[in-house]
């Protein structure tokens, strides 16, 4: 164990998949997370191709595939509820439109909070008040009162990301609305979900429902265009408003779905954004997963880039002797492509939704061998260093 004390924020998944690395790669490792304990339920995530190599590396695909949500696939709908396209978990070798590992953001985070709380130290229900760098370290006070020292600090607490907004600057210079908004939430499995999911869209909008392990309850998902937002994130009443006036009308099972609106215990609604940034770094303090680069839940990456991003900056800086100039810079270096390719999708997938009215053909999409050589970018991703040079105690180490 080297002498290097690294504080990271957020306690997610890219927060403790950081953690994970960090810890076998060295170091003495700190996460703080404002919520007074991991969050459960979300929305469905999924880990393809490279992401599920990582996961690999990590020791933890058996925990991850247990806790799957198991979907045997997708079911494309008219508002009669007509099937008309289907979608297998196996297709495209288990990467296509539902991967064949998808799992709920909490089950994961669990997962990864019981792989590294034995060895790494969680902070909840406390954040970052005030931070100062100086060339040999940063000095943190936390809300809490307490105050440290650490070497590097890494901000992983999302798209609305507290601690960008505290060094880098306020939200406005990165995030980037797509003019989409996107709620989901728990109902009861009213609907008679068999393992399958089912979507339906029509003039820009859509509703989806997708199952769970739990039988008994199902995920509806709804979206609409809208060319500005400027709802708090936390105005959760404000935000029911706007997506009752917004899906009023809507077809299929929505009328069904909205009816459920005030008695769901994990109401989320937010803009479909992405976060740009030329770097993601300043001296000591750095961004990893959403809070760096979301490419917005339509691009179905986030998990996959915030996995990936863990693995290549742990290893990055251990590389580099936990100098952060250098290390932060080769992690940008390894991941720039990966994250350009996965926002294109994400603004893509954006485009077709929105751009589609009655009677209208939706906007052409890019060549087949330019998309081709696009999903191979998205999901093939950078590649992954071995950092045979670095500390590695192993994933054994941190298995219950």
């Amino acid at each position: 164990m080297s002498d290097v004390k690294v504080l990271v924020t957020g306690a997610s998944i890219a927060g403790p998949a950081l953690a994970h690395w960090l810890h076998r790669r060295g170091a003495a490792v700190t996460v703080v997370e404002q919520a007074p304990g991991l969050r459960p339920g979300g929305q469905a995530v999924d880990a393809r191709g490279v992401a599920k190599e990582v996961i690999r590396r990590m020791g933890l695909d058996a925990a991850v595939r247990a806790a799957c949500t198991n979907t045997a696939g997708a079911y494309s709908v008219d508002a009669d509820g007509t099937v008309l396209e289907t979608y297998r978990a196996d297709d495209h070798d288990g990467d296509g439109y539902v991967s064949e590992i998808e799992i709920l953001r909490g089950d994961l985070a669990q997962v990864l909070y019981d792989d590294t709380s034995q060895h790494v130290e969680y902070v909840f229900g406390d954040r970052i008040a005030q931070l100062t760098q100086d060339d040999g370290g940063v000095d943190v006070t936390f809300a809490g009162g307490n105050r440290r020292r650490f070497d590097l600090v890494v901000g992983a607490d999302g798209l609305h990301s507290a601690l960008r907004g505290m060094v880098f600057g306020p939200r406005e210079k990165f995030v980037r609305h797509l003019g989409l908004v996107l709620a989901f939430f728990t109902v009861p499995n009213e609907f008679g979900l068999d393992g399958w999911m089912y979507d339906y869209q029509e003039a820009g909008r859509w509703a989806g429902l997708r199952p769970v392990p739990d039988a008994t309850r199902a995920i509806a998902m709804l979206s609409f265009p809208a060319a500005d937002f400027e709802i708090d994130h936390r105005d959760v009443e404000a935000q029911k408003r706007l997506l009752r006036e917004q899906m009023a009308g809507f077809g299929w099972e929505t009328a069904r779905i909205l009816e459920h609106l005030d008695e769901t215990p994990d109401f989320y609604l937010d803009q479909v954004a992405q976060v740009v940034m030329a770097d993601w770094h300043t001296g000591r303090v750095g961004l990893l997963g959403d809070a760096a680069f979301s490419a917005s839940p339509m691009s179905g990456a986030g998990t996959g880039l915030a996995l990936v991003g863990a693995y290549l900056l742990a290893g990055e800086l251990a590389s580099a002797g936990w100098d952060p100039e250098a290390g932060f810079a080769a992690y940008r270096e390894r991941m720039r492509d990966y994250v350009d390719a996965n926002q294109e999708i994400g603004r893509m997938h954006v485009d077709m939704l929105t751009s589609t009215g009655h009677g209208e053909e939706p906007s052409p999409g890019p060549e087949t061998d330019d998309f081709t050589a696009l999903i191979e970018r998205a999901v093939g991703g950078p590649e992954l260093p071995a950092y045979d040079g670095a500390p590695d105690a192993g994933p054994g180490v941190h298995s219950r």
